[in-house]
């Protein structure tokens, strides 16, 4: 152990926080901890710091750690005043109070396609900027005070600078270009902070602080104690990182939202809206479509059935692909793409014969997948390159997601060890800026199952109608 150099990795998610602590060259675990985090769709900031703190206790300390790296969830708006103090609680990506404002900004740049073109995304409600207009127009005595915007990793990098209660100095706030890209007001193709923009959306000419954007493989800063901090990623890009992905691989991520992305070399600018063109976390790019929906229509599941989550996959296993002709559009809480906020799912096809556990169990778990195999299509149509897919996230571990996946994407997926791969990414990225090289270090992520099934087009076919047939429903 004298002789490791340990690194620290971070997931500061939007259910909870978990930490890695691992050897630096082998990437060996040796230690990890974490803590929940609080419902909602805003947060005060000071939990996440609460959090952090018991997860990093809970995984033994990092009074022997030499590096850590913090990656988080993306968009997101920390708003604080002049003496950097939080201004108000945080709007998280998955609050969907600014669509109205997505919809102006991206009209008053001059509609979709040049939004698409100026930043690489077209905005919906969880860009940080569509949330900025929402406060300059709801809460205009708070905007007032805007004098900073951070991101929640980037926030948290920076409050791991300083000592409790010492005044916050602007100068050290950093962050990267994956979790600016998720800004709207930052060009990934250039790496620049689009300023014009973010001062049309918080409808001010005041001169506001941002995060200085570091190299993927540098360091922005230390703690008090001496322990250095990376950069840093958005969690999509930590999650890239962290399952070692190359160009030709698509990571269909399920965690709360469900995400499909893949490492590309080229930016992507999508005028529909369905991808958005990100940065990742090693200087390329990770065009990305991102659902609302995944893990929780799983709780949903566990909750209408009574049942446990192997439970419930055991039970969808059970019934035939298809679930009888039921199907389910799963925008519990809205839906981010296709861009509605304000929808509610829908059960469609019901009758007495599927009306049975086995059968809406099935119908859930198809649901969900079914809007990532929207995403993964809508890559390939940009000309994104679909060489593997790899799943990953908290419901890849239920035994019926990978096997009814594999069904719906109509090709093998891979399935890698469970594991926090964002926190192994954030630990990864710490071991790059430690180590040096001209890339991060390769670890051994054990042994990877291949998953194959009978294909089931007839299934996304129907949900796509249904998809379809609702689109202008409120």
């Amino acid at each position: 152990m004298a002789n490791l150099k340990l690194i620290a990795g971070v997931d500061s998610s939007t259910q909870s926080c978990k930490v890695v602590i691992r050897d630096a060259a082998s990437g060996e675990l040796l230690r990890e901890g974490r803590a929940i985090h609080p419902d909602g769709t805003e947060v005060n900031p000071a939990l996440w710091v609460s959090a952090l703190d018991t997860a990093i206790k809970d995984a033994g300390g990092i009074a022997d750690v030499e590096a850590i790296s913090i990656g988080g969830q993306q968009h997101g708006m920390v708003a604080l005043d002049e003496k950097g103090a939080v201004i108000r609680d945080a709007l998280l990506w998955n609050d969907t109070r600014s669509a109205a404002a997505a919809d102006a900004l991206n009209s008053e740049i001059g509609g979709p396609t040049e939004m698409a073109k100026q930043v690489g995304s077209v905005l919906v409600a969880s860009f940080t900027a569509t949330k900025l207009r929402w406060l300059a127009d709801a809460e205009k005595d708070n905007a007032a005070k805007v004098a900073g915007v951070a991101l929640p990793h980037d926030w948290l990098s920076w409050q791991l600078q300083h000592s409790p209660n010492e005044a916050k100095d602007f100068s050290k706030l950093f962050s990267d270009r994956s979790e600016a890209s998720g800004t709207g007001y930052f060009d990934p193709t250039t790496s620049k902070y689009r300023r014009d923009i973010l001062a049309l959306a918080l409808r001010t000419d005041r001169e506001i602080h941002l995060p200085k954007i570091i190299s993927p493989a540098d360091f922005g800063g230390t703690t008090p104690s001496g322990v250095k901090i990376a950069p840093g990623a958005g969690d999509n890009a930590a999650a890239a990182l962290g399952i070692q992905a190359q160009p030709g691989d698509v990571v269909v991520s399920l965690g709360t939202s469900g995400t499909a992305f893949a490492v590309s070399d080229t930016p992507t600018h999508d005028s529909s809206g369905a991808v958005a063109g990100f940065a990742d976390a090693t200087g390329r790019f990770l065009p990305l479509v991102c659902t609302l929906n995944a893990a929780r229509i799983l709780d949903a599941a566990t909750r209408i059935l009574g049942k446990s989550h192997d439970e419930v996959g055991a039970l969808a296993l059970s019934a035939k692909p298809g679930a009888n002709g039921l199907s389910l559009l799963p925008y519990f809480e809205g839906e981010r793409t296709p861009n509605r906020p304000s929808a509610t799912g829908v059960f469609s096809g019901m009758n007495l014969n599927n009306s049975n556990p086995a059968d809406i169990a099935r119908a859930m778990v198809e649901g969900m997948l079914c809007g990532l195999v929207d995403a993964v299509d809508a890559l390939e149509q940009l000309g994104v390159s679909v060489n593997r897919i790899i799943l990953i996230g908290g419901a890849a571990k239920n035994p019926a997601v990978s096997q009814i996946a594999a069904a719906l994407f109509g090709r093998e997926v891979l399935l890698p060890p469970a594991g926090e791969y964002v926190a192994n990414g954030a630990a990864r990225q710490a071991a790059w800026a430690l180590l040096g090289g001209e890339t991060a270090p390769v670890w051994d992520l054990g042994k990877i199952e291949k998953v194959s099934a009978v294909a089931t087009p007839d299934v996304v076919l129907r949900y796509r109608t249904l998809r379809d047939q609702t689109q202008n429903w409120k």
